[in-house]
């Protein structure tokens, strides 16, 4: 099995990634903060979604629609949305 080789980083290199990640934390929580704020609206989307494919369906081939039965339709988690970006 080889030995595995350990490399020391520069002093540079640290700040700069010290830096880096402090910045990519304050965007990630800057666009949780703004997923949060949507909470209300994605629910009135998924409702909205969930009575247009029981109303009107949706296409399954060129003319041809499906509407979903309410039995068909997911349960909603007992959580809040994950939006994964």
């Amino acid at each position: 099995m080889p030995k595995l080789i350990k490399y020391r980083r520069s002093a540079e290199a640290e700040a700069w990634l010290r830096k880096e990640i402090a910045e990519q934390k304050r965007r990630y929580r800057k666009i949780v903060r703004e997923q949060d704020a949507l909470a209300p609206k994605r629910e009135k989307w998924v409702a909205e979604f969930f009575e247009r494919i029981q109303t009107r369906g949706y296409n399954v081939h060129f003319a041809d629609r499906r509407q979903i039965r309410p039995e068909e339709l997911p349960t909603r988690p007992k959580r809040k949305f994950r939006v994964v970006f």
